[in-house]
């Protein structure tokens, strides 16, 4: 016989269970434009003659496309909420990602095909045509410059590249790509034959790139400055939870109404401790919000997050969010099973206190010094009757192996969880892997990362 709270529960997770996320319909608006840029060059383009004439056409459509995904890469760094929260801040990034290398892509093939084929077309060499068209056609020296900030950026996002740099300088470089798309605009319009004397074709191009310009200004300026007007932000105090791992608790008002959920995160600033002002970097709340307090906790990684063992009470911060859909909402049984590794701990330290049901918590670190928040995590078992179990390297330091046949073995029925993961990127992906082979669905693993 089941309780009143439990019919609740019950009736609470089918609601959340029969919830869509949009990412389906998104991508499929995402192509249908991208179809629609197709059909402008289609129905602008006459017969094709010779091989500059293949050239140039051919140069003509990525260029094209290249503007198109130019607008949907902003538009996907704009932080708009329903693709943050309902689809997810980490698949919203490998989205962007992708734009980001189709941009590149059409944009090296654009320039390519584009003076390939003027420079059989006037029968001069490529060298010559290249010099003629950036400093004799209107508006090309600010394309080309723009041209230039979009190779810079391409190059430092290349996985590569970003294992050789600080966050800080990649995160710098990144946001030259509103820099870029800017210069790059306008030689669109000018030189583009599908856009002269064309007011329908030219007010789509203007209202595609206005429109995500405003999702930028009202989300990622307004939107924050109302929010820290609002809320006041500040560091109330700091304290050591392991070694290297730091939490950070900060205060400010009518806190509730920010609508934050346990395992969502912030992107945060705190200015006047040793440049942190400068640099927005996701942390996750380690515990649900309370009254007129946040709380993250911070492992010593990079520049930004060693200073944050540094910070002073009343130190002011600047918080942008509440963002991530790692959340109960994606809950879909009674059972859940949460992993973490690492300072991975925290978002699922807040989920551990309040999602409901049945809830286990396997933290796999290297030794018993590394547990961040185990004191916790333990009290909160207590209180709710939960599980905390430890994977813990062994004397010789040998990694537990969590495989898929030691997970059925250790959680039988596992199949019928909901699985939430949080952790290095390897690890996740390892673990992912074991539950699959475990029979555990993809729609009940429930993962973000904060890999860039």
């Amino acid at each position: 016989m089941t309780t009143v709270d439990e019919r609740r529960t019950a009736s609470a997770m089918h609601a959340v269970a029969t919830r869509r996320s949009p990412a389906a319909a998104v991508l499929a608006l995402l192509w249908a434009g991208a179809a629609a840029v197709v059909v402008l060059w289609w129905s602008d383009t006459g017969s094709v003659v010779g091989a500059a004439g293949w050239l140039t056409g051919a140069g003509r459509i990525a260029g094209l496309l290249c503007g198109y995904a130019c607008a949907v890469l902003v538009g996907l760094m704009a932080r708009v909420p329903m693709l943050e929260v309902r689809i997810g801040s980490d698949r919203v990034a490998r989205w962007h990602a992708m734009a980001g290398r189709y941009t590149v892509c059409l944009l090296v093939v654009h320039v390519a095909l584009i003076l390939t084929g003027y420079a059989a077309q006037d029968h001069a060499s490529l060298v010559h045509e290249t010099l003629n068209v950036v400093l004799d056609y209107p508006d090309m020296l600010k394309a080309t410059a723009g041209t230039m900030i979009f190779f810079a950026v391409g190059i430092t996002s290349m996985r590569a590249a970003r294992r050789r740099t600080s966050y800080e300088f990649w995160y710098y470089v990144h946001l030259l790509t509103y820099a870029a798309v800017f210069l790059a605009f306008f030689h669109q319009l000018t030189l583009g034959n599908d856009f002269n004397g064309k007011p329908v074709a030219t007010a789509f191009w203007y209202a595609l790139y206005l429109g995500v310009a405003a999702l930028v200004l009202w989300f990622r300026i307004l939107g924050p400055v109302r929010l820290n007007l609002r809320h006041r932000l500040r560091v109330h105090s700091v304290q050591k939870e392991a070694p290297g791992v730091y939490s950070v608790i900060v205060q400010g008002r009518r806190i509730e109404e920010l609508g934050a959920q346990a395992g969502q995160f912030f992107r945060w600033r705190f200015f006047g401790g040793d440049g942190m002002g400068w640099t927005s970097t996701p942390y996750s709340l380690s515990a649900p919000p309370r009254e007129d307090l946040l709380r993250i906790t911070v492992k010593a990684l990079g520049d930004h997050s060693t200073a944050v063992a540094l910070l002073r009470p009343g130190t002011r911060v600047w918080a942008e969010g509440p963002y991530g859909a790692l959340t109960a909402d994606r809950a879909s049984s009674h059972r859940t099973l949460l992993i973490a590794a690492g300072v991975g701990v925290t978002p699922l330290r807040a989920l551990f206190e309040t999602l409901p049901g049945e809830v286990t918590l396997l933290y796999r670190a290297r030794t018993a010094e590394d547990l961040a928040l185990g004191g916790e995590l333990e009290a909160i078992a207590r209180w709710r009757g939960a599980q905390v179990l430890y994977a813990l390297n062994g004397s010789q330091g040998e990694r537990p192996a969590l495989t898929a046949e030691s997970l059925r073995a250790a959680f039988p029925g596992l199949a019928g969880y909901d699985v939430y993961i949080c952790g290095p990127h390897g690890f996740a992906q390892e673990l992912y892997g074991a539950l699959r082979a475990a029979g555990v669905p993809d729609r009940r693993i429930h993962h973000e990362s904060f890999e860039l």
